[in-house]
C-alpha cells in the first residue's frame, strides 16, 4: 500500500509541475508590468490608432478626485476626456463600443459624451492602475461634482480594465 500512495503522490507532483510549467510558459504581465495599449478600432476591426500610457499622457490631461461605488474613499484620477481623444484622433463617431479585457462592452452614443467627462483615466492616485487595480484604463466621471452621474446608467458605462473602444461612423 505504501508504493501505491507513494505513486500517487509522483503523479500529482508531476501533475502539478506540468500545470505551473503551462502557466509560466502563457502567463503575461498585466497592468502597469506590461505596455498597457488602448486600441481604436472600425467596427471591421481595422485598428485605427492605438495608444499606450505616455500617448495619452501627452494629451491634454483632467484630473479630479471623488468617491466612487467600487473603491475605498477619495480617489484622485487623472486621464484624457473621451471628447479630447476623439478630436485630438480626427476620429468622427456616432457610437462607441468600450470594451474591457474581459470582453464586456458597453456602448456610448457620442452625444452622451460631455466636454469634460466621461474621462479614460490612466492613472489613480497618482499611479499607473494594473489590472488587478481596474486598470490600465478606467472610463470615469466626477460622480461627486454632479448628480446626474450618480445614476445606475452612468455606473454602468464606467468601465474599467478598458483595451479598446469600437468606432460606429455616422454614416453607419
Amino acid at each position: 500500500m505504501p508504493r501505491r500512495i507513494a505513486a500517487i503522490v509522483r503523479v500529482v507532483r508531476a501533475f502539478g509541475l506540468c500545470l505551473a510549467v503551462a502557466w509560466a510558459a502563457t502567463w503575461q504581465p498585466s497592468g502597469a508590468e506590461a505596455q498597457a495599449r488602448l486600441d481604436i478600432l472600425a467596427p471591421d476591426g481595422t485598428r485605427l490608432a492605438a495608444l499606450d500610457r505616455a500617448d495619452l499622457a501627452a494629451l491634454p490631461q483632467t484630473a479630479f478626485t471623488t468617491h466612487t461605488i467600487w473603491t475605498e474613499g477619495v480617489q484622485r484620477f487623472e486621464g484624457v476626456s473621451l471628447a479630447t481623444l476623439l478630436a485630438r484622433t480626427g476620429i468622427s463617431a456616432r457610437r462607441l463600443d468600450l470594451v474591457a479585457v474581459n470582453d464586456y462592452t458597453v456602448s456610448l452614443s457620442v452625444d452622451e459624451i460631455g466636454p469634460v467627462y466621461p474621462v479614460i483615466a490612466h492613472s489613480r492616485n497618482g499611479a499607473p492602475m494594473s489590472l488587478r487595480d481596474k486598470g490600465p484604463f478606467w472610463l470615469v466621471y466626477n460622480y461627486d461634482s454632479d448628480p446626474d452621474f450618480q445614476r445606475e446608467t452612468v455606473y454602468m458605462r464606467s468601465i474599467w480594465q478598458l483595451d479598446r473602444i469600437t468606432v460606429h461612423p455616422a454614416a453607419e
